[in-house]
């Protein structure tokens, strides 16, 4: 069986003006179908680092990744980016906004996937009246 997923010797370095920092050194693993993993360690151990250059967010220094064609990944951040100014609807519709897009079929679609996550009564309510978990679930 083929991994979906293949890293060897995997490196991060990131360059400041006051030198570089080594965020990930030598990290090799397979994920093969059907397995989960985990990535564990303290803080500043560069688990968010493994998960920005495997979804192509930053580039990797060394090493290789090598992913079946139609692997594609994302992660959840630990911080929201929610605007505390803005109600949980409004939050969801900015980016309909923006693209001029909010039409009362998108508008509707947003709804619809707030009630699917639980956030329907929520809609009128302000970031800072939810629980990280439901912040997440706006995102």
């Amino acid at each position: 069986m083929k991994p979906i997923v293949k890293i060897e010797h995997l490196k991060k370095t990131y360059h400041t003006k006051q030198g570089e920092t080594e965020a990930i050194k030598d990290v090799s693993f397979a994920l093969m179908p059907g397995e989960f993993i985990a990535i564990v360690g303290p803080s500043g151990c560069g688990k968010s680092t493994i998960l920005s250059v495997l979804c192509d967010l930053l580039e990797k220094s060394g090493g290789t990744i090598e992913k079946e064609e139609k692997t594609s990944f994302g992660y959840m951040l630990q911080q929201d980016s929610l605007f505390p100014w803005r109600t949980i609807l409004e939050n969801c519709l900015l980016g309909l906004e923006i693209t001029n897009q909010n039409t009362e079929e998108n508008k509707q679609h947003v709804l619809n996937l707030l009630e699917t996550y639980g956030l329907k009564e929520f809609i009128h309510s302000y970031p800072s009246n939810l629980s990280g978990g439901m912040r997440q679930r706006v995102v």
